[in-house]
């Protein structure tokens, strides 16, 4: 079942444009992203051979879906740099400092929304900008729709799954050591991850 439209059993020959489901279309209207249910991660390469997974736990975040036009969804972040959490407090005191996220200097990172589409099924995207360390580069997000719910406390939710991959080197993230071996301490590309479940607000 996508958020935007169910597709029919049956194949439509006719050129009509489908109706929207009533269920579906009562999905519209504004959210807050709800932090105890959602995680924000991301994923670097460590040393050529392994991955550090990583997570940020102060963010604040609303979305706006549109059940009859998906274009008109929005979504907007931002998300406290000093918050970051790999698991290691060395680690994380390192990412914190002016070798990486300055955070200090630069306390939030944000993304807004520039447009959405329907790619059929559960699957969406999300296209926006992303600022890191002051410095803004657009990014796509492949989203999957994982259905709505009212909570055993009267709040009317919706979840999504995405992903995305950004280079950090776009975004002044350029410290690095060589390797003996050859290659880098730490990888160029980041894998981002989000588990996001939103409460309807209006």
């Amino acid at each position: 079942m996508g958020i935007f439209g169910r597709k029919s059993d049956e194949t439509d020959t006719t050129s009509a444009p489908a109706a929207v489901n009533p269920d579906l279309a009562a999905l519209t209207g504004e959210y807050t992203i709800d932090p105890a249910h959602t995680t924000l991660g991301f994923t670097a390469r460590h040393a050529m051979v392994t991955n550090v997974k990583g997570k940020f736990l102060d963010f604040n975040g609303t979305l706006h879906l549109d059940g009859s036009d998906p274009a008109k969804s929005t979504a907007s972040l931002d998300v406290k740099m000093d918050s970051i959490d790999t698991g290691s407090p060395d680690r994380d005191g390192h990412l914190k400092s002016a070798d990486f996220f300055k955070t200090e200097e630069f306390p939030t990172m944000t993304f807004r929304s520039t447009s959405a589409e329907a790619l059929g099924g559960d699957d969406y995207r999300i296209t926006g900008d992303l600022e890191i360390l002051g410095n803004t580069k657009p990014i796509t997000i492949d989203l999957e729709f994982n259905g709505a719910a009212k909570d055993p406390f009267g709040n009317e939710r919706v979840g999504f799954e995405g992903k995305a991959e950004i280079l950090r080197s776009e975004f002044g993230l350029t410290w690095n050591a060589s390797l003996e071996t050859g290659g880098v301490l730490v990888s160029d590309k980041i894998k981002l991850n989000f588990d996001i479940s939103a409460i309807k607000s209006a």
